[in-house]
């Protein structure tokens, strides 16, 4: 699914995780942290990507993989807790409901990844 820099994208992904999720015979729960865990991924290459953003959501045995492309080399961090800040948490959740979590550059950019099981 290509998905543009607009406030409806995450949205929208959000939808095909769940319907996917849904449509695979998978748990709620992780329909609920996928949708969670796709937002943050989506979020990241709208506002730190270039270029277009690509979904991929694939069956993987127990769970899900997420899958986000992007056009730009540059790659998410997982940072300390501001707490005078209101932002910074989206990898520290990718993380912690992903049983894996990764970045894979390839050469138009990068795909940043989370497989996801029950």
């Amino acid at each position: 699914m290509i998905l543009t820099a607009e406030g409806g994208s995450c949205a929208r992904a959000r939808r095909v995780v769940r319907d996917a999720a849904a449509s695979w015979g998978l748990s709620e729960d992780l329909a609920d942290d996928a949708q969670l865990v796709v937002t943050e991924l989506v979020s990241n290459g709208i506002d730190h990507g270039e270029g277009t953003i690509t979904l991929t959501v694939s069956r993987k045995s127990g769970g899900m993989l997420v899958e986000v492309h992007d056009e730009s080399s540059a790659q998410p961090q997982v940072r300390p807790v501001d707490t005078n800040s209101a932002r910074g948490r989206g990898m520290q959740l990718v993380q912690a409901l992903s049983v894996r979590w990764g970045i894979t550059p390839d050469g138009n950019g990068k795909v940043v990844w989370a497989q996801l099981e029950d």
